[in-house]
């Protein structure tokens, strides 16, 4: 028997709640904005600046999988406005961190994403 857990919720209150939600999981000095996609009313676009002196610009593809799950894909880094070799275990390493802060903000809106 197959369950329908799909996501319910309109795109822009959905954008609006991960923009008050994904600061509170994210470290203070860092920055986020959060976007629809126009294309995938279940898609999201996270974009992730970090502070201080790296100034690590990440971008982040989140599409809810149902109400609860949302899958994560990195997308690009840059550093000054240009491309950063993201192999580099720094920039790994913050982007697990972000990927985790990103599933955490999903589990955070749960109760809004699964009405």
């Amino acid at each position: 028997m197959a369950k329908n857990d799909s996501l319910t919720i309109d795109q822009q209150k959905l954008v609006q709640a991960w923009e008050r939600t994904l600061p509170t999981v994210l470290n203070a000095s860092d920055r986020a904005k959060v976007k629809a996609d126009d294309a995938d009313p279940k898609t999201i676009w996270v974009n992730i600046v970090t502070a201080g002196r790296s100034d690590y610009s990440f971008d982040f593809k989140c599409t809810y999988v149902d109400s609860r799950e949302v899958q994560v894909e990195f997308i690009d880094v840059e550093v000054e406005g240009r491309n950063a070799d993201e192999r580099t275990t720094t920039i790994q390493t913050l982007i697990d961190d972000y990927v985790r802060h990103i599933h955490e903000c999903a589990q955070q809106l749960h109760a809004m994403t699964s009405k």
